[in-house]
C-alpha cells in the first residue's frame, strides 16, 4: 500500500475541517485538507481533554484524537447494527492495519503482528523464542515489570537463566559509549537474548539502539545462527516520539503498545520482527489465520514456518478499537514524524532546562536529547514523589510517580501541550521549594 492509499484508508471516515492556522478560520476538530500542515493549536484541539488541567502524563494512556474517536464510533455503530456481517465483511482489516503500522515502522506488513499492549507483545515474543536449558537472557536493572516478568516466566519454563546489569549508575550522566561498552562486556557464550527498553520510564534515559545493535552484530558475526544473540526491545516510549525507522535500526523484535505516544485506540499494540526471525517463534495463542484454520480442518500440520500473522492472537476483541488503529498512524503521517519528534523534544528540553535551574530539584533525565525522549524524571528536596505528585495535582498539573523501587517524579510534555503548559508546570514545581 503506497502512502496516498494508506492515508485514504486511514482517514476515509474523518470529517473535513477548515484550514488550520489560516487567518479567520476556526480551529475545529477534523482532518486538515490534503497538503496543509496543521499547526500545534489545531493539534491540541483534536483531544477532548479536560481544559482545566495541565496534562503531563499522557504517555500513560492516550486521549484519543478526534479522528481516532470518530473511527471507533463509526465501527461501533456498524457492529451494533449487524454484528455478524460487520465482522465478516472486515476479514481483510488485519492486513490493512499491519500495512499502516509497517509504513510507520518503514518495514513490511508481513513483519508485523497485532497485539493488545506492550505487555502482551513481550510475553508473546519471549514465550515463543526457542530458549534452551543452559542459555541466558541478559537484560538490565532499568526495565519495567512487564519486561522482567515476561523474561522470568519464559526462562523458567525453558530452564534458561536470567541476568540483569546496570547500563549506567547515574541516569543524568548516562553516556552512549559507556552503555554500549557495559552491554558488550556483559555478553557471554551462553547469552541467547538481550532484552532492552528503548526509553526507560523510570529515569527517562533513551538507549542508543543503533549503536547497541551494531555492537551485537559484531559479536554475532562469529556465532552460528542457532546461537545468535537476539535483540528484543520494549519500544513503547520511543514509538510515536522519535524520528526513527524502527525496521532499520538492527533489532530482531520490537514490541510496543499503540495506545500511548502513537495516540491509538486503547487495547492495541504491535510487534515488529526482522525478516526471517518470525520462523524462530512458536505461537502462544491460537491465531485466526487462514492456513492455520485450514490445516486444522484437514487434520494436518500448518504448512511452512511461523509468520507474523500466526502470532497475532485470535479470539473476539474490541473490534471497533482495533479497526480504528490506522487512523492513529494517519494522524502521525499528517503531522510528520520528524516534526512530531522536534516538537516533543523542544517541549522536553524546555522542561529539563527549567527544572535544572531549580535549587530544590534534582534532575535525573539526561539533558542531551540523544539520550532522552519524552519523559522527564526528577526529585524534589525533602518530598516523596507521591507527595510531590499530589501537591502538583492541587495546582491542576497531572504528573506521575514512576512505579519502580527507586521512584522519581515524572513530567512528560507531549503533543497535547504547549510551551505555556510547560511554564505552568514548572511554576507548580517551583512552588514546592521548602520554606
Amino acid at each position: 500500500m503506497d502512502r496516498r492509499a494508506f492515508l485514504v484508508t486511514g482517514t476515509a471516515a474523518l470529517t473535513a475541517c477548515s484550514v488550520p492556522g489560516a487567518a479567520g478560520t476556526a480551529q475545529v476538530p477534523g482532518t486538515a485538507p490534503t497538503g496543509v500542515v496543521p499547526d500545534w493549536e489545531w493539534v491540541r484541539a483534536q483531544f477532548d481533554l479536560a481544559p482545566d488541567y495541565i496534562h503531563m502524563s499522557s504517555f500513560f494512556l492516550a486521549s484519543h484524537p478526534h479522528g481516532v474517536r470518530e473511527e471507533i464510533e463509526r465501527h461501533r455503530r456498524t457492529i451494533d447494527r449487524n454484528p455478524f456481517l460487520a465482522v465478516h465483511n472486515q476479514s481483510d482489516m488485519p492486513a490493512t492495519i499491519a500495512a499502516a503500522a509497517a509504513e510507520y515502522l518503514e518495514g513490511r506488513p508481513e513483519e508485523v503482528a497485532l497485539t493488545g499492549s506492550t505487555t502482551m507483545g513481550l510475553a508473546l515474543i519471549y514465550h515463543g523464542l526457542p530458549l534452551r536449558a543452559g542459555q541466558e537472557v541478559l537484560t538490565t536493572t532499568h526495565d519495567h515489570y512487564s519486561h522482567h516478568e515476561s523474561i522470568r516466566l519464559a526462562a523458567g519454563r525453558a530452564g534458561a537463566t536470567v541476568r540483569k546489569i546496570a547500563l549506567y549508575d547515574e541516569p543524568a550522566a548516562a553516556a552512549q559509549d559507556e552503555i554500549v561498552d557495559r552491554l558488550r562486556r556483559a555478553l557471554r557464550p551462553r547469552t541467547r537474548v538481550v532484552g532492552l527498553t528503548w526509553v526507560h520510564s523510570g529515569t527517562g534515559v533513551k538507549l542508543p539502539l543503533r549503536a547497541v545493535a551494531a555492537a551485537l552484530a559484531e559479536r554475532n558475526a562469529s556465532r552460528p545462527d542457532g546461537d545468535r544473540v537476539l535483540l528484543v526491545v520494549d519500544g513503547v516510549h520511543g514509538f510515536g516520539v522519535e524520528d526513527e525507522a524502527v525496521a532499520a535500526i538492527g533489532l530482531d523484535f520490537f514490541a510496543a503498545g499503540t495506545h500511548k505516544w502513537i495516540l491509538g485506540p486503547r487495547g492495541t499494540g504491535v510487534i515488529w520482527g526482522r525478516d526471517g526471525r518470525w520462523a524462530d517463534i512458536q505461537p502462544t495463542i491460537p491465531a485466526f489465520q487462514h492456513e492455520l484454520s485450514v490445516a486444522w480442518i484437514q487434520n494436518r500440520p500448518p504448512a511452512g514456518p511461523t509468520r507474523a500473522t500466526w502470532v497475532t492472537p485470535g479470539g473476539f476483541k474490541a473490534f471497533e478499537h482495533l479497526w480504528a488503529l490506522p487512523a492513529a498512524f494517519a494522524f502521525h503521517h499528517q503531522l510528520g514524524r520528524a516534526r512530531v519528534a522536534e516538537r516533543i523534544h523542544q517541549l522536553n528540553t524546555q522542561c529539563k532546562d527549567g527544572l535544572a535551574a531549580m535549587k530544590h530539584v534534582r534532575l535525573h533525565t539526561p539533558r542531551n536529547p540523544q539520550l532522552s525522549s519524552g519523559l522527564v524524571c526528577f526529585e524534589v528536596d525533602s518530598m516523596t514523589p507521591e507527595a510531590a505528585v499530589a501537591r502538583l495535582l492541587q495546582r491542576r498539573v497531572v504528573a506521575s510517580a514512576a512505579p519502580y523501587a527507586t521512584s522519581f517524579i515524572r513530567l512528560a510534555p507531549s503533543l497535547v501541550n504547549s510551551p505555556a503548559d510547560v511554564d505552568t508546570a514548572l511554576a507548580a514545581v517551583r512552588s514546592l521549594a521548602p520554606g
